[in-house]
């Protein structure tokens, strides 16, 4: 007989044969998916796979139960769950509303009600303890946050660990947490910021850090909390989120929420191990066809070349075919004209600063009449990026130039009608969160476009690096029901 209970609110504890625990091993153990290019496998410190249950000591992701339950049954092998294990908070749909009510929710002084997938995500949330909501860019996640944080700051106010984690993968985030915040209508006494010159010492009630800041901290420092939600998931690296999960042992409220998952299975089980079961809110179709998001268009452009620059590329490794591509001069003056010819509010994301954004940003902005152009990479502070996005609110024809890794994710900008895909990329998220960038209505907009600029440089039968990631983006497309367009442009 197997017998499952919890040892902590991280960890399962299976007690169960020998046999029996080596099989869980090998059912609970995936191969990472490029490891074979890391450090660490070369050096043959590390096998490249990973384990998410030990024989050794019985533990298991606490969000895994539901797998364990299905695979134990799957191998006729009798068990027995520990009833805290089964606990779910009973709450009516009734009483949910009543207290959502009394939230008196507003943005922009203006009154809101919360949308029904965003009533059912709280709902799921508080009867399960723990979720992994997925719910996509420009849905709303932040207000299903807010509200969550307001249940949980009164539920938790008669225990010791009263106090709430929300961790973030950037400081503009942190800003924009606290800004909604403010905006859907708390007071700035609850909200403590942690991040680089900001105090440590927790103060406040609900506390907002990126997981940089705090993951080295001791596991005493966690200990106060009794409720963490970490927001944009996919992004935390593994390790750091292990690091600051795995020490919240006290910590029985956890929500993790994402608007994409990489489609890796290991990804997505730890992020579920460590959060909870997986709830799909809403898909970004429904959103569309519900006109709660913007009409999406994307127009692939497909740049082709002379047969001399493809023979070139043709003997090209990925990186330098990516180099080739980021610095031609002709295909730079394209994303020059097409960006000037398009008249309203404009995103351009490029991938590498110096030989790349930087180059876009100086061509864009010297051609530009009365138009307002911004530059945003790594090394704008926080405080500018925010300014830059306010900006852009109040503009009709602004142009924003920025990498992917600081304007793909989480930053919203309601008045965005146009992006373009300056850069190739092959990552799932990152496209999915560039794409949500526009997503979101405003009074002036309800419709957006994505350009994305894809290059041909096969010669015969040998297909290029990039045509190859740009045809994984349609498979995307496809998969979430936007409409597309292909277009072949010769690069002259």
């Amino acid at each position: 007989m197997t017998q499952v209970t919890k040892k902590d609110e991280v960890f399962l504890q299976v007690d169960t044969e020998a046999s029996t625990a080596r099989s869980l091993s090998e059912h609970f153990t995936f191969e990472v998916p490029g490891a074979k290019f890391m450090p660490a496998y070369r050096n043959r410190i590390w096998d490249g796979k990973i384990r998410l249950f030990s024989p050794q000591n019985g533990e298991l992701y606490l969000g895994l139960l539901s797998y364990l339950e299905k695979w134990l049954e799957d191998w006729d092998e009798p068990y027995e769950i520990s009833e805290e294990l089964k606990d779910e908070k009973q709450i009516s749909r009734e009483v949910l509303e009543g207290f959502i009510t009394s939230l008196k929710l507003k943005s922009r002084n203006q009154p809101i009600h919360p949308r029904d997938y965003q009533i059912n995500a709280v709902d799921y949330a508080i009867r399960k303890h723990r979720a992994l909501l997925l719910s996509p860019t420009a849905s709303g996640k932040s207000l299903i946050i807010y509200i969550l944080v307001r249940y949980y700051e009164l539920l938790l106010q008669q225990q010791d660990n009263d106090k709430i984690l929300i961790l973030v993968p950037t400081t503009s985030l942190v800003e924009q947490m606290h800004s909604d915040f403010l905006d859907y209508g708390w007071d700035e006494k609850y909200l403590q910021k942690i991040y680089s010159g900001h105090d440590k010492n927790v103060s406040k009630k609900v506390v907002i850090s990126t997981w940089q800041s705090i993951y080295k901290f001791p596991k005493k420092y966690f200990s106060q909390f009794g409720c963490v939600i970490g927001d944009e998931a996919h992004l935390f690296k593994a390790k750091s989120l292990t690091n600051v999960l795995t020490k919240l042992d006290v910590c029985k409220y956890r929500f993790g929420l994402t608007g994409t998952l990489d489609g890796m299975q290991t990804h997505r089980l730890v992020l579920e191990g460590l959060f909870g079961s997986l709830n799909r809110v809403v898909s970004t179709k429904e959103l569309i066809d519900k006109k709660t998001l913007a009409e999406f268009d994307i127009k692939a452009l497909v740049l082709t070349y002379s047969e001399e620059e493809c023979k070139l590329v043709k003997k090209m490794n990925y990186q330098d075919e990516m180099d080739f591509i980021v610095t031609h001069q002709k295909r730079n003056e394209f994303i020059r004209d097409l960006t000037l010819n398009l008249n309203t509010n404009t995103l351009v994301l490029f991938q590498y600063v110096e030989k790349h954004g930087s180059v876009l940003y100086d061509m864009i902005n010297t051609s530009a009449k009365d138009r307002k152009v911004f530059y945003v990479f790594g090394g704008t502070d926080t405080q500018t990026r925010e300014q830059i996005r306010e900006i852009t609110e109040k503009e009709k024809n602004a142009i924003i130039v920025a990498s992917y890794g600081t304007f793909s994710t989480g930053i919203n900008i309601r008045n965005l009608h146009n992006i373009v895909f300056a850069s190739p990329s092959k990552s799932r998220v990152r496209a999915l969160q560039s794409i949500g960038r526009g997503l979101r209505r405003s009074d002036t907009k309800d419709a957006a476009t994505l350009f994305d600029l894809a290059d041909d440089l096969s010669h015969k039968s040998k297909r290029n690096f990039t045509l190859n990631h740009f045809l994984e983006r349609i498979n995307i497309y496809n998969e979430e029901q936007f409409d597309y367009t292909i277009n072949r442009i010769k690069i002259k």
